[in-house]
């Protein structure tokens, strides 16, 4: 019997890309800054929460240091880091 390959469904979200003057900036003040939260205060509960992955593994420092080309993904969005 012939076995046909799985396929995983699309699942990948499309990276949007969010500019910033320079880096290194703060995990927490990049996912307000991205609007994925409307306050620095939600970014930080959902760092600590465990909501929060950078470049595919969970994030619990909120002051972690971002570079260009770092993917953020919480609440269902993923970010990508590009300095003007």
């Amino acid at each position: 019997m012939k076995k046909t390959p799985s396929v995983a469904p699309a699942t990948r979200a499309v990276a949007r890309e969010i500019l910033v003057r320079e880096v290194p900036i703060d995990l927490c003040q990049f996912i307000k800054f991205g609007g994925v939260v409307g306050t620095g205060g939600e970014a930080k509960q959902i760092i600590a929460s465990g909501m929060v992955t950078l470049n595919g593994t969970v994030e619990t420092q909120k002051r972690k240091k971002l570079v260009a080309g770092d993917l953020v993904s919480a609440n269902g969005e993923t970010l990508v880091v590009r300095v003007q």
